[in-house]
């Protein structure tokens, strides 16, 4: 089973921090050509450095991806840097908590819009440019380009402050299956994976708030830690790479054990 990615031309969004930046570095250190995407302009420079340069494999593209044009952007960006696309991972979400009996509450839309939408969007319109490059090649057999979302496992879990957030993971996880059946006569795969508590900015910056919670996600998870960004990155790996290449519509679980634990925890009778 080939896991390589080597010469392969992948988009990683969110990538400025946490997740996305591990997935890119990984993917650099693999031998990928990497354009890393995010609206934070600022990191994205402080983190690549000398690497983003005219020669090199790793490019930078920073604007709002839930924008129809920045997509488009992005992906000419990309065939101008590398003449191709062969992997989207798609890292960018938001996280927001509210009132779930509050009607008038807007978090839903903002939810909908940066964890569905945004990312429904650039699976399809990447997915069109790799068709497009393919009729061009002329390529009429084998996989022309692999599709990773991540997904949260709050997608399958029920926390009430968290119901705007759950709703979205769940339609997006709906969503990779749909694409997943839509593209594969095309001979694109769409997968995700889905993570529990994986220690990012966001994550950090919420310990920072509530030191308690970090106690009560070891005690739910039964590995008894907190992921690193890194731990991720193997499994998007192979899900982008001909190792997986008759996998497809499939969320990957990444999660210490979390998801299948009982949060009830009592002598069973």
């Amino acid at each position: 089973m080939s896991l390589s990615i080597s010469g392969k031309t992948a988009i990683v969004t969110g990538a400025a921090h946490g997740i996305g930046l591990a997935v890119a570095r990984h993917f650099l250190d693999r031998g990928a050509n990497v354009v890393l995407a995010d609206i934070d302009e600022t990191r994205l420079k402080d983190e690549l450095g000398d690497m983003a340069n005219d020669d090199g494999p790793a490019r930078y593209f920073a604007g709002d991806l839930c924008q129809k044009l920045t997509v488009k952007n992005l992906l000419s960006a990309t065939i101008d840097a590398f003449d191709r696309i062969d992997i989207l991972v798609n890292t960018t979400r938001s996280f927001q908590p509210c009132d779930p009996l509050d009607p008038s509450e807007d978090v839903l839309d903002a939810m909908l819009s940066q964890n569905l939408k945004s990312s429904l969007r650039i699976t399809q319109m990447t997915a069109k440019r790799m068709i497009s490059q393919a009729e061009k090649d002329g390529r009429t057999d084998g996989e022309i380009g692999s599709i990773v979302n991540i997904s949260s496992l709050a997608a399958r879990r029920s926390q009430p402050e968290l119901l705007a957030y759950s709703i979205s993971c769940a339609a997006q996880e709906q969503a990779i299956r749909g694409l997943a059946v839509a593209l594969a006569p095309h001979r694109i795969r769409v997968n995700g994976v889905s993570f529990a508590s994986v220690m990012s900015r966001s994550l950090q910056d919420s310990l920072a708030e509530h030191d308690d919670w970090r106690e009560a996600i070891i005690a739910g998870t039964p590995l008894g830690r907190i992921a690193s960004p890194s731990e991720l990155v193997e499994t998007v790996q192979y899900l982008a790479s001909t190792g997986a290449s008759f996998t497809t519509g499939q969320i990957v679980t990444v999660d210490g054990g979390r998801g299948i634990m009982d949060g009830v925890q009592v002598p069973a009778y």
